[in-house]
């Protein structure tokens, strides 16, 4: 175990110069255009939210790669039995299949990260911020290093290396800094294979049209292919943050007040099935609707929209036709 954390290289230790001089020149912008991507309280908050969580994905590595390590050789004499080879090994193939099983392990992680919500506790501190700018892609919840592997446990058992993995981990958290910018403009083309920051402004909008949408991580193919894309429509201009802002800069509060709140609505709970609902069912549900869920709010408004009568055409005389 010692020598396989050895051979881990640290792949953000090479992007940190890179990340500072992007963050600062977005903020040279907005300072510049006008634009107030920045706000001081908040950009403070994402500091110390992300050093929280760079610390504890720092603790936590070892437990993640030896878990995954304890799959591969646990695996290791099935894969010889019934597959025919110890390990796949390092050729370009396996690379690109990594990657791409990664960025599928990363969709439904994310995912349910938005209809559990439980996992959504854990992950709700990335949207907490209203404002979108490269400093909240920090923004990474405490608690969900501890569970996040869980996901990942079929590709070491299939005889992924660990190392290999735990740097397609690394490089898919490194494009997705990318992701967190207003300023980088639609690139269709891109847009229908891989996540942008277009597409991304979508997922950390909170209108109701946008709710729960482009969970993808590298790549947009998986919500496209699971009925979870939604296009930035022009129209419909993103409003950043979450339906029930916790009204605080304390990065404390900041990643464990949706606990709380869970914490509350169970205590209350008049039975166990209810309890149980308000723990792993989506946010928002409640047993008498007074509070709902991304989907019910978005079925709501898609029947608001479909009674409301279309407006007749005028013509020349000032006559509807």
């Amino acid at each position: 175990m010692e020598i396989l954390l050895e051979n881990l290289p640290n792949p953000f230790v090479y992007f940190v110069p890179i990340f500072a001089i992007l963050i600062l020149a977005e903020v040279y912008i907005s300072y510049r255009e006008d634009k107030e991507l920045y706000d001081i309280k908040d950009s403070f908050a994402s500091t110390w939210v992300g050093i929280g969580a760079a610390i504890l994905n720092t603790l936590t590595k070892v437990y993640q790669i030896g878990f995954f390590f304890i799959i591969y050789k646990l695996f290791e004499p099935l894969r010889e039995q019934y597959l025919g080879y110890e390990s796949l090994g390092w050729a370009w193939w396996v690379w690109v299949l990594c990657l791409l099983g990664d960025d599928f392990n990363f969709y439904w992680h994310h995912r349910f990260c938005h209809t559990v919500r439980l996992f959504w506790a854990a992950h709700i501190v990335h949207h907490s911020s209203e404002k979108f700018n490269l400093g909240t892609a920090f923004r990474n919840g405490w608690t969900i290093f501890f569970y996040k592997p869980v996901y990942w446990m079929w590709m070491p058992a299939l005889g992924f290396d660990p190392v290999m993995l735990a740097l397609c981990m690394s490089f898919n958290s490194i494009y997705q800094f990318f992701l967190h910018s207003t300023l980088v403009p639609d690139i269709k083309g891109m847009n229908k294979i891989f996540n942008t920051p277009w597409v991304h402004q979508v997922h950390h909008a909170c209108n109701v049209e946008y709710l729960d949408r482009n969970h993808g991580g590298i790549f947009i193919i998986w919500d496209k292919l699971f009925g979870t894309y939604q296009p930035r429509e022009h129209h419909i201009a993103p409003k950043f943050g979450v339906l029930h802002p916790p009204q605080s800069h304390n990065p404390v509060r900041l990643n464990f007040h949706e606990f709380s709140d869970i914490w509350k609505d169970v205590k209350r709970a008049k039975s166990w099935e209810h309890k149980f609902k308000y723990v792993f069912y989506p946010p928002g549900w409640s047993p008498d609707g007074s509070t709902k869920t991304a989907k019910q709010m978005q079925q709501e408004l898609e029947r608001q929209i479909s009674v409301v009568p279309a407006t007749p055409a005028i013509n020349n005389k000032g006559e509807a036709v």
